[in-house]
This record gives structure tokens, sequence and C-alpha cells, in this order.
């Protein structure tokens, strides 16, 4: 008898994990997820998903309008081509550790599909279509790059959204850095020096170096649709792109950066 408060405390907070751990929203479930099943738990990086039963296509009218909706790019592997060891070797891509925790997919991502006679033609028109990444190497060096979508057009093959249709094209790679920032030296291209205080550019050698200028960049991605729903117009799959690194507003030189992923996204006719 004396042991049945014991049991009866216990029982209470047997039922008190698990009333807390069954309430709230499906972590798989996105549209009911609140606030603070989110915040601070990087579930908001990930793309939504398809099941693997998806594997239906949607056919497109030539002479209709579309539009690409709510496209997610979510990073998961990143790699970067550095110089060989010797002049013997040919460069390779090393994976690199992404040190951007929450802020790595784009999002909301949209554009204008017309269909052609030589296939699909797609071109980005906006969204969150850029974020700016640091990736980790295997000898210790920090890589900044920002990983864009920026005025994508790609074209694919075909007449429909389908597990096989692959867009590809090339993007705009906007600067890492913005006219205003200033380096440790003070050296920016709208404020601050051109060059370091008591280092003064002498021809071609110093002048790289030191003086900041905006550099854009050009990538190529290839989107590759491996799941579809007719009913919903969703389409999913994996991306990759290849494009160059920061290059410190053109004072250093841009490394290949190699980004893959999945790909969320919606059809929806305009």
């Amino acid at each position: 008898m004396r042991f049945r408060p014991l049991l009866a405390l216990a029982l209470a907070l047997c039922l008190t994990l698990v009333t807390a751990c069954s309430g709230g929203a499906k972590a798989g479930d996105r549209s009911s997820l609140t606030y603070d099943d989110i915040h601070n738990t990087g579930l908001a990086n990930d793309c939504p998903t398809l099941p693997d039963s998806a594997r239906g296509s949607i056919a497109l009218d030539p002479s209709g309008d579309y539009k690409l909706q709510e496209i997610c790019m979510h990073p998961s592997e990143v790699y970067v081509k550095g110089e060989p060891a010797n002049k013997r070797q040919e460069s390779q891509f090393v994976a690199g550790k992404i040190l951007t925790r929450y802020t790595t997919s784009l999002d909301q991502v949209y554009g204008d599909l017309n269909v052609t006679g030589g296939g699909l033609s797609f071109k980005e028109l906006g969204g969150l279509d850029f974020q700016l990444i640091t990736v980790l190497l295997p000898g210790g060096e920090e890589v900044p790059f920002v990983f864009s979508s920026k005025e994508l057009e790609a074209k694919a093959d075909g007449a429909s959204i389908s597990t096989s249709t692959d867009f590809t094209g090339s993007y705009r790679v906007p600067s890492y850095r913005t006219s205003n920032f200033l380096d440790p030296k003070a050296r920016g291209l709208t404020t601050g020096y051109s060059s370091a205080v008591g280092l003064v550019p002498a021809g071609d050698d110093f002048t790289g170096e030191t003086v900041k200028r905006y550099v854009d960049g050009t990538g190529t991605m290839d989107l590759s649709i491996t799941k579809v729903d007719p009913a919903t117009g969703e389409f999913a799959g994996v991306f990759t792109a290849i494009q160059p690194s920061d290059t410190d507003m053109g004072t250093k030189q841009a490394l290949d950066v190699k980004i893959t992923g999945q790909l969320y996204g919606r059809l929806e006719k305009a």
C-alpha cells in the first residue's frame, strides 16, 4: 500500500510525457506547422517533398501560358575545385562542409514557362533567389559564395512535365560584397580607400589585389525532375549547379563551386 503514491506519481509522469510528445503538428506536414514548431529548428530551410509514388506527368498545351511557382532548392552537398598538388594532376572538386546553418535554401522562386516547338523554356523572374553560404575545405580554408538562381534561363526537351524532364541553363551570380562594404584595410568600392593605407598601387601587379570593383559571375544549372503529382501540379527532384565563388570584389581568383541538392516546385497555368 505504501508504494501506491509512488506508482500514481510515475503513471502521471508517463501520461504527461506521452501527451507532450504526441501534441503539436507532425514534422512532415509543413502546412500545419506553427512558428514555434519551426523556430530555431532548421525546418524552414528544408524543401517540401513528394512521395515515391508520384510518378505521373503533366501535359502542356503549346498555346497555353504557364508559370513555375514556389521553386525551392536546398543544397545538401557543396564541392570546391582547388589548385592541384602539382602540375601533372588535374584540378578536382573537393567536398566541403557547409558552415552556414539555417539560411542556405532558395525558396518561393518563380518564373514563366513557355512551350515552343523545340521543347520547354523557363525564365526566372524573382523570389528568394540568392543566399550567402560559406563552406569549410579539408585543409581549413573557408570559401564563401552566393548561391543564386537569378535570371535563370533553362530549356528542356518535350512538351510535358514528367519524371524524365531535365532543365539546363545559365544564371547570374551577383557579387558576394556590396559596393559599400569595407575590408579590414578600409578598402571599398564607393567608400573608404581604393588601396591599403601606406601601400600605393604600382602597376598591374598590385592593382588587381587592392582596387575593388563589382564583379558578377555566371553559373550553369541542371534541374532533374524525378517526381510529379498531376493532381496538384507539384514536382520534385534534384539539382546541380556549378558557379564561381566570391572574389572579394575582384581582388582574388574565383574558385569553381559545385552545389547539389533537393528540388521542389509547382506548375500553374497563368
